[in-house]
């Protein structure tokens, strides 16, 4: 796997977090912290694009969703301390640094189309 197509999954796998935190963390708040019932539709729309985007990668999907997680659980802990400003612990890190490390050996196995 060439450095710019391990960039390019790693960046696409990042907003693809991004994509499915936002859809899940705006019902969040209309269920839990009161907010507007009009936050669901960008929520949809969110999910919406968080599936089209698992469609860009360049592997088979149960693979892609597989190495993705590595890069979701770490997303998700950087969301938690920028938006709902929680410390995060060592185990956090050792954690996260596992995930990825599950990630890179799945992904490391995926042969180019």
């Amino acid at each position: 796997m060439s450095l710019l197509l391990i960039a390019k999954t790693l960046g696409l796998f990042f907003i693809t977090a991004i994509a499915e935190i936002i859809g899940c963390y705006l019902p969040y708040l209309w269920l839990k912290k009161d907010g507007s019932a009009w936050l669901l539709i960008p929520a949809a729309i969110s999910l919406a694009l968080f599936a089209w985007l698992l469609t860009l990668h360049p592997a088979e999907s149960g693979r892609v969703y597989a190495a993705y997680g590595g890069v979701y659980v770490v997303t998700a802990l950087l969301w938690l301390k920028a938006v709902e400003g929680a410390s995060l612990s060592m185990y956090d890190a050792v954690g996260a640094a596992f995930t990825l490390t599950g990630m890179a050996i799945i992904a490391a196995g995926w042969k180019a189309p």
